[in-house]
């Protein structure tokens, strides 16, 4: 799905993303649905702030691997000449900065994410890919995929 590249379509792209996952069966307030929701908030704000091309939205996809055990997070955004960095913990990074921490939330949350060129423009895809427990109901077969692209 397509959102603008502001605050505003990052926070519809996140509440999006958690009404469907309790719909595919990964329950609001469970340890994956959070951590998912939070990865989603972290990269489609990372679109918004670093991606962003004046008159350009971020593109969303939301999908099930088909043995429903991984969930993956992609987001596209247009900028070409910005691409993340894998995040280190740096000790003289004040504990109250509020800004600097995304892509090192994604990183310990996510089994594995990357990013990779946009195959069909300038831009990038950063992705995420988190395995639920073996335990996580399995989530339900309808509309595995939100993507509008």
């Amino acid at each position: 799905m397509r959102f603008t590249s502001t605050p505003r379509g990052a926070r519809l792209a996140r509440h999006l993303a958690a009404a469907r996952l309790d719909a595919w069966g990964i329950p609001y307030g469970t340890d994956p649905h959070d951590a998912i929701v939070l990865i989603v908030g972290e990269l489609t704000a990372n679109a918004v702030q670093h991606g962003h091309v004046p008159g350009r939205d971020f593109h969303f996809l939301l999908q099930v691997a088909p043995d429903g055990r991984t969930v993956r997070v992609e987001v596209t955004d247009t900028r070409t000449e910005r691409h993340p960095c894998r995040p280190v913990a740096r000790e003289e990074q004040a504990a109250t900065a509020e800004a600097g921490r995304g892509l090192l939330l994604v990183s310990l949350l996510a089994t594995r994410w990357g990013w990779h060129p946009r195959p069909d423009g300038p831009g990038k895809t950063v992705w995420a890919q988190h395995t639920l427990p073996s335990r996580s109901p399995e989530p339900r077969q309808s509309s595995r995929v939100i993507r509008n692209i």
